[in-house]
């Protein structure tokens, strides 16, 4: 018996605040059994005043002291974890999270520190019957949905799946906050310090099972092509590098069903004619910005100018944001088809927050499938998280 069902662990994240604010408005305390936990008291009572009622329990623990992550892991059914750089503070509790048999989910897009959990914790959460799923933000549940739906409609209207699909970034606002700067940077950190983590990014295989590391995908896109299919220019899409490596590992994890030669990439629409080539020079500066050495001093001042831990956008800009994904569809007798995948509200944190609490919600509530271990979002949910995500979390998943 579990006294929770779900623990936010990093309530006063800049997400794990909305992550809560989102539950309790939603949900209130007597559907769902929660609490706030973190390291600081004061800091949780102060969020917990914003966005919830003392009804709310509060938890204390430390992300390097095993005894007191090992009691909060312990009261749960799943942990719901926004605390990053994740590959610096997510280890040990994702350890003891299949030492205890909790289920447990997160927002990171940290690809080498996943191919990390892989490697070590994969084989004993697939026996202890353990789901951890990563990965359940915008990083990368519309892209990991976005193909589940497209494959399982074609499926069941056409009795196949599409050969490749190519998604396009249509329209995109949002703004960062200082935490995924930071976790960014941590990235880029430890690439510059070990050429091992290097050949994880830099592999579209990086996170399939290691007898299955290749096929016919290419690496992500880092320059400015023209695509008659969209009638654009594209350009690179930053989170890329994750989503793709998240869609090949659910084909692979799930013996393949999409096949062997299924191919999968991201890029971000720019726009047709001059207009649309120079908008899409224009958008590889931020890109280049981000993955300066971390020592340089152009990094220094950026890194000045560019919010802090906490901070992130406005309320209104969050409800003003958007995304709209677009998805290029080619089936195996080069028939094509269009779908698209948009949210309503920003993609770091509008829509995140509400993306990760549902997968919370799912792991703890709904029965779903029997897959286990180190997972993605579509293996370890399927239609029920699908569900919840048109139903709660604002998303829309249409052919067009």
């Amino acid at each position: 018996m579990r006294n929770f069902d779900i623990i936010i662990w990093g309530a006063t994240s800049f997400t794990g605040k909305l992550v809560c604010e989102y539950i309790f408005s939603k949900y209130r305390k007597n559907e769902i059994k929660w609490a706030m936990a973190g390291r600081e008291e004061k800091k949780l009572q102060k969020i917990r005043s914003e966005v919830a009622d003392t009804s709310i329990p509060i938890l204390l623990a430390d992300s390097f002291d095993e005894n007191s992550l090992s009691i909060l892991v312990k009261q749960t059914k799943v942990i719901c974890s926004t605390v990053g750089p994740f590959s610096v503070y997510g280890t040990l509790l994702v350890d003891l999270c299949v030492r205890h048999k909790t289920n447990y989910c997160d927002i990171t897009g940290e690809a080498h520190w996943i191919r990390k959990l892989i490697d070590k914790f994969h084989n004993k959460a697939k026996s202890n019957k353990i789901k951890i799923v990563n990965s359940c933000g915008f990083d990368s549940i519309p892209s990991d949905m976005g193909v589940f739906y497209i494959q399982n409609e074609l499926m069941r209207k056409h009795g196949e799946y599409a050969e490749d699909i190519k998604m396009r970034v249509s329209g995109i606002r949002g703004g960062i906050s200082g935490g995924t700067y930071h976790s960014i940077n941590n990235v880029i950190k430890d690439v510059y310090a070990n050429k091992e983590i290097f050949k994880i990014i830099n592999n579209p295989y990086g996170l399939n099972p290691l007898d299955c590391m290749i096929g016919n995908d290419k690496k992500d896109l880092r320059k400015i092509i023209y695509e008659k299919d969209a009638k654009s220019w594209v350009m690179p899409f930053v989170m890329a590098g994750i989503n793709t490596k998240i869609v090949r590992r659910s084909n692979a994890i799930n013996n393949f069903i999409y096949g062997e030669s299924f191919t999968y990439s991201e890029a971000q629409l720019a726009g047709d004619g001059l207009k649309g080539l120079i908008k899409g020079i224009i958008g590889l500066i931020p890109l280049a910005l981000l993955s300066l050495k971390p020592t340089s001093s152009l990094k220094k001042v950026l890194n000045y100018y560019m919010p802090k831990p906490g901070e992130g956008p406005s309320k209104n800009k969050r409800e003003n944001g958007y995304f709209n994904l677009r998805f290029y569809i080619t089936m195996k007798n080069g028939k094509k088809a269009l779908a698209k995948v948009v949210g309503d509200r920003d993609p770091g944190y509008g829509s995140t927050s509400k993306m990760l609490a549902e997968s919370a919600i799912c792991l703890s509530l709904d029965k779903l499938p029997e897959n286990y271990g180190i997972i993605t979002p579509s293996y370890a949910m399927g239609n029920r998280l699908l569900d919840r995500l048109k139903s709660n979390a604002g998303l829309s998943f249409n052919f067009i």
